[in-house]
């Protein structure tokens, strides 16, 4: 058990979880900016972009590239800095850091470490299409992007189809169709659905309707910017779920199947681990995405 006081002077850096703008730079807080301006480093997703940002808003901070390629060897170095008293910003390209993008590994280092971690509240995309989406807002699923090979696809999708919570997903302009079309498959066609792209710019744009009526407004548009999913939950899921869908998931969507079938969170662990032949804590850490 570890309980962060996250201003109490500790001698210790903090690193701060600094949300930027997702397209309108009216959307960058006060707070945001004060912290980019005070911090002694910014570890930024793409120094290039985030330099436009720091230059729009006149900030002088210097900055180092933190991204999916150079995670673990940028760690070590961003941990000595904050063990030494500095202050560090994380920043992603667009919105919240760690949604969809680098940053958990950092602050899962920071925890381990005794650093403390701050998160400032901002815009977030996946959010601002939810409430205008005219969808039921809650509860809703965060899934974020779909797995990219076949099989892991199609896994997914069968499970998340039981879900009777709304569901959110991003997705790219390119892969957007192909993505509907494996979600109607799973869903059903008539499962309602609304597009949000461009958020927050100027060509801002919500499409609603079924997951046909979607999937047939793809082919006849040409499909520019990222793209927000959200999808209304199953009204009447159907409980069982195959085992052999189920042994094919990584572990804690096993967990999750266990849970959408009935059984509480402890029960569903004890499961999946006696189904796997692990030891009841591995399946936990996993579930719970913890480090041994």
């Amino acid at each position: 058990m570890q309980t962060q006081s996250s201003f109490k002077t500790t001698g210790k850096g903090t690193l701060f979880l600094v949300p930027t703008p997702i397209g309108n730079l009216g959307d960058m807080t006060y707070r945001a900016i004060d912290t980019l301006k005070s911090v002694a480093l910014i570890a930024a997703e793409d120094t290039r972009n985030t330099q436009k940002l720091l230059n729009h808003f006149e900030i002088e901070t210097k900055q180092i590239s933190f991204h999916e390629h150079n995670t673990q060897q940028r760690i070590e170095t961003l941990i000595e800095k904050l063990e030494a008293g500095d202050d560090i910003a994380q920043v992603s390209d667009a919105g919240m850091p760690s949604i969809s993008d680098p940053g958990h590994e950092l602050v899962k280092a920071c925890i381990i470490a005794d650093i403390a971690v701050v998160p400032l509240p901002g815009a977030n995309a996946g959010i601002t299409a939810l409430i205008a989406s005219g969808i039921t807002p809650q509860p809703f699923t965060f899934y974020g992007f779909l797995p990219r090979k076949g099989k892991e696809l199609n896994e997914s999708v069968t499970l998340l189809a039981q879900k009777p919570e709304t569901i959110i997903f991003y997705e790219a302009p390119h892969r957007l169709k192909k993505t509907l079309q494996v979600l109607m498959t799973a869903f059903g066609p008539e499962r309602q659905v609304t597009l949000g792209r461009e958020l927050t710019k100027k060509f801002e744009e919500f499409i609603r309707g079924s997951l046909k009526e979607v999937l047939a407004w793809t082919s006849a548009t040409e499909l520019r910017g990222e793209f927000v999913i959200i999808v209304a939950g199953n009204p009447t899921p159907i409980m069982k779920i195959s085992e052999k869908t189920v042994a094919a998931l990584p572990l804690p969507e096993q967990v999750e199947a266990q849970i959408q079938q009935g059984a509480n969170p402890n029960v569903a662990i004890k499961t999946v681990a006696k189904a796997n032949g692990l030891k009841k804590q591995v399946v936990y850490n996993a579930y719970h995405e913890l480090t041994e």
